[in-house]
């Protein structure tokens, strides 16, 4: 108890939050592939992304109606398949308008995660349907499957590890004057569609390089030119070496439960570093990007390996992918940062 007159001591949450990430995240990571949910990778992801940016648990009326919202969101991309089938010059040119107005709609105050489930369906679920209308709606079924999942598993996470009596809120984001916003939403969607031009050719095969654009798209609007090449190259860089580590650490015995441990371990390194607990020079979107980064590569090696695909073949395509798409970020956020921010950054 402080005494009168003395400042109320508040206790630091990071370490909770830090312990409470790398668990959620593993717990998220075993349960998806033991229940063998479609594109299992997607519930682990969303659950490190929920961990990250929300420090309270969702009450089961939001938590419901954000799959409700995500469902509506990505059934937009829906809608956009037959205009990309039929229209592709308009459908692309519509597409990128949207994404957009989407970005620059969350850097101006939108909410991050409808803002998030938007792009995703804008091009995720349109570029799937171009093939295969079932494979769009199975992408559907997946994000909404896992979200609801990663929802679980944050209500759990919070009620084993939660924050201490007293801890202080985070600090609301800052507000960006509209032109400033306009700027970013520009980069983030000049990041994106590439990948999304890409992933048209070959939908089954390229959807993790678009989860990987959105990343990074996102990414980029946090991240100055100066700092590019370090926070979107070095991010994947260095989940693709995790990913490698944990792919030869999980073949020492291979079970779903060792999958979870591993997880575990990996996971709250990173979120130690996500957290500031053990202090770089990096942000915390670096350390995000690379979570998300190491549970796509791993999550796709893991599938291939079970479809008796060659992994490591398919692995060193996907890095490299990752690598290009990431290059080419950093080649957008040199070329569209103005001069004068340049210098003072």
């Amino acid at each position: 108890m402080p005494t009168d007159g003395a400042p109320a001591t508040r206790i630091d949450p990071r370490g909770q939050r830090a312990v409470r990430m790398a668990s959620g995240t593993a717990l998220c990571l075993a349960l998806s592939f033991g229940l063998a949910l479609p594109v299992p990778m997607v519930a682990p992801a969303l659950a490190a992304f929920l961990l990250a940016m929300l420090n309270r648990p969702l009450p089961l009326k939001a938590g419901l109606g954000l799959v409700v919202v995500v469902v509506l969101t990505t059934g937009i991309g829906l809608l956009l398949i037959p205009l990309l089938r039929y229209y592709p010059f308009t459908g692309v040119a519509l597409i990128a308008l949207s994404l957009f107005l989407v970005f620059r709609k969350g850097m101006l105050g939108g909410n991050n995660l409808v803002t998030t489930f938007l792009i995703v369906g804008l091009t995720m679920i349109s570029a799937a349907g171009t093939t295969d209308f079932g494979l769009a709606v199975l992408v559907i079924e997946a994000l909404a499957k896992g979200l609801l999942l990663a929802v679980l598993v944050l209500a759990l996470s919070h009620w084993l590890f939660p924050d201490p009596a007293g801890a202080a809120p985070p600090p609301a984001p800052a507000a960006l004057p509209p032109a400033r916003a306009s700027q970013l939403a520009l980069r983030a969607t000049l990041v994106v569609m590439p990948a999304f031009l890409l992933t048209l050719t070959n939908p089954t095969f390229y959807l993790p390089i678009i989860m990987k654009a959105v990343t990074l798209g996102r990414q980029s609007c946090t991240t100055s030119a100066n700092n590019a090449a370090r926070e979107l190259i070095g991010s994947t860089l260095l989940g693709g070496a995790l990913a490698i580590a944990f792919w030869f650490a999980l073949g020492l015995f291979v079970h779903v439960w060792m999958f979870f441990l591993w997880m575990l371990l990996f996971s709250l390194l990173l979120a130690r570093k996500l957290y500031a607990l053990s202090p770089t020079r990096y942000t915390p979107g670096f350390w995000l990007n690379t979570i998300v980064t190491l549970i796509i590569l791993l999550g796709q090696s893991v599938q291939d390996s079970l479809a008796g695909k060659d992994v490591y073949t398919a692995f060193a395509v996907r890095m490299g992918l990752f690598i290009i798409v990431s290059l080419y970020a950093c080649l957008v956020l040199q070329l569209l940062e103005p001069r004068r921010q340049l210098r003072q950054s």
